[in-house]
């Protein structure tokens, strides 16, 4: 377990009395709020004392980025490795913090073991109840939801081809979305605790691709496939994003009887050659920020807002973009609060 940060009462009063900084720190308006605030992490960073001060002082949630995915817990074929994730989860216990489990079926970033196994369809079956049974027992009580199957549909809303469905599947690659509700009912199976959440990109307003994830879902919930919620990721590149398609995409998911988790937010902007953003630019993003963390609070069916990562020092966009975008965070790379972490707690301090 690990130690409180050395420099925390440093932390806390720089935070504290910055000028620009809103009289509740982010983790205190949430947690005054009830809503879960919650953030992507990477294990081995928790030992960098300013990472792990701001973590623990900000959040009430926190998600492994890698460390719960199949090729860091299975690397090899024959052992699981729950080193990473645990150092996740004890991290959160030590800090009062709930920890979101992503994500048990995906296509990308398995093993060069899984991915050119050329196993069977029974095989990949036997081995995905295995994996889904192992994971979710070794965390039970620890994890309180999970995302079970990440990102299974393509841009139009069709089934994307993957080692799970079609190539070859588990045996169901004629059903559409069958492997999906089996990959759900096989984790209701391993712990029927857990909240279950189907994750996706791009389908967080109003388009092709949403349709068809509510028709999913909603047919799903029809035939009582144990299912709990939705993850809409909400990586966000357009500062002017009109909000007004999430909040009623949120609405028609909650009225299914589903929960909504915000689970990968950022607003990315572009960068000069200095690697800075325009200040006009964070202000725009500050805005992003806010409307978007309305759109989920002002429902009660949305019940976490997570980012993706927050400081601008470690985060997924900078290589992505090969340097070109970033700052895509509530902090900068000091640690400094930006003007979308004030955005957030004025936003969430204002909850019906």
């Amino acid at each position: 377990m690990l130690n409180p940060c050395p420099n925390f009462r440093w932390l806390v009063l720089f935070l504290t009395t910055t000028a620009a900084a809103p009289s509740l720190l982010l983790r205190q308006a949430a947690d005054q709020a009830q809503v879960l605030v919650g953030t992507a992490v990477r294990p081995y960073l928790l030992s960098d004392a300013a990472y792990s001060a701001t973590l623990s002082h900000e959040f009430n949630m926190v998600e492994p980025e890698d460390a719960m995915k199949w090729w860091t817990v299975r690397h090899t074929a024959g052992a699981f490795d729950f080193r990473e994730g645990d150092q996740v989860v004890q991290f959160a216990l030590a800090h009062r913090m709930k920890v979101r489990g992503h994500c048990l079926v995906w296509d990308h970033n398995n093993p060069d073991w899984l991915a050119q196994g050329h196993f069977t369809p029974t095989q990949l079956s036997q081995l995905l109840q295995e994996h889904i049974a192992t994971v979710m027992k070794h965390y039970s009580g620890q994890v309180f939801a999970w995302d079970v199957v990440n990102e299974a549909l393509d841009e139009n809303g069709h089934v994307k081809n993957s080692p799970w469905y079609n190539q070859p599947g588990v045996g169901l690659s004629d059903k559409g979305t069958a492997y999906i509700e089996q990959a759900f009912r096989w984790a209701h199976e391993a712990d029927p605790q857990a909240l279950l959440f189907y994750n996706e990109a791009e389908g967080e307003g109003l388009n092709h691709k949403s349709d068809a994830i509510y028709a999913m879902l909603k047919d799903f919930k029809q035939r009582s496939v144990p299912i709990d919620g939705v993850g809409l990721q909400m990586h966000v590149s357009q500062p002017d994003l009109d909000t007004a398609p999430i909040a009623a995409n949120i609405a028609r998911l909650t009225a299914l009887g589903l929960q909504v988790h915000i689970t990968e937010l950022d607003v990315s902007l572009p960068l000069d050659s200095s690697g800075h953003a325009q200040h006009s630019d964070l202000l725009r993003q500050a805005e992003v920020y806010r409307r978007i963390v309305r759109a989920c609070v002002q429902n009660r069916g949305c019940t976490a807002i997570q980012t993706w990562g927050f400081t601008d020092k470690y985060s997924w966009i900078g290589s992505h973009s090969h340097g070109t975008r970033g700052a895509a965070l509530l902090f900068d790379r000091t640690y400094k609060p930006k003007p979308a972490y004030d955005a957030m707690v004025e936003e969430i301090s204002r909850k019906p």
